[in-house]
């Protein structure tokens, strides 16, 4: 199943206005949880990790240097060739929607972080995701899945802000839709034109994830609630990182 140009990420995603308004996210922060993913989970030295919608590498980058074996997979087209100028022998990106099957692996590790997931507009994409991400570990290997925790981020919702990012102002609204916490994101492109996307990202609960593991087979090792690996908590935690098991 290819992403159609009707699912919001397949035109968002590709767009140099999306990494236009987030080029200021806290890299520093993303690469010291990473670092202590890695020390919390422990794979061993020259391990398979997938990080499953790598967006342009940057993290795939990352884990490479901290000599792991790395595939980094996403599916825009326009990330993955910028990903690929830093590609090498224990380093390599590939256009892949997670509902396929992965034609890549086994791995260690399986990692798909910062909202990468929920997407879709059919709820049962998600189990097939995930089923796809198990398939590709090998017996024993771990799947981590981070996201949002949604009690909070609905309890939360900022419904309207401004950005002025290098001159454009991004005109931004929230709302929660039919299981869906949707951004509109508006603005003027520098010929004047009107410009709107969206984000949608399923509402997901920590009952309906653990659902999905289940029909994914996967087994539930720990839930942690931020970015330093503390303990949920589902009132106060900003994150839901589960940490699976094949």
């Amino acid at each position: 199943m290819s992403a159609v140009a009707s699912e919001w990420f397949s035109t968002w995603f590709d767009s140099p206005y999306y990494h236009r308004l987030y080029q200021h996210r806290d890299h520093a922060e993303a690469r010291a949880f990473l670092g202590r993913l890695l020390t919390h989970l422990h794979p061993k030295p020259g391990a398979r990790l997938l990080d499953l919608a790598c967006g342009k590498g940057r993290h795939s980058r990352y884990l490479s240097e901290q000599h792991y074996d790395v595939t980094g997979v996403d599916l825009s087209a326009q990330s993955i060739a910028y990903a690929r100028q830093f590609a090498h022998e224990h380093l390599h990106f590939h256009v892949h929607d997670m509902r396929d099957a992965m034609p890549y692996g086994p791995f260690d590790l399986v990692l798909n972080l910062f909202t990468s997931f929920g997407y879709f507009a059919e709820e049962a994409e998600n189990v097939v995701a995930l089923r796809n991400a198990a398939a590709a570990l090998r017996p024993g290997g771990k799947l981590v899945v981070d996201f949002l925790n949604t009690d909070r981020a609905i309890r939360e919702l900022v419904a309207h802000e401004t950005q002025t990012v290098d001159g454009i102002e991004f005109r931004l609204y929230r709302h929660f839709q039919h299981d869906f916490i949707v951004k509109e994101i508006r603005f003027e492109d520098e010929q004047g034109q009107e410009q709107c996307f969206e984000e949608r990202v399923r509402a997901l609960t920590q009952e309906r994830f653990e659902e999905y593991f289940a029909l994914a087979g996967l087994r539930l090792a720990e839930t942690l609630g931020d970015y330093h690996l503390g303990p949920f908590d589902p009132a106060t935690s900003p994150r839901m990182i589960f940490v699976l098991k094949k």
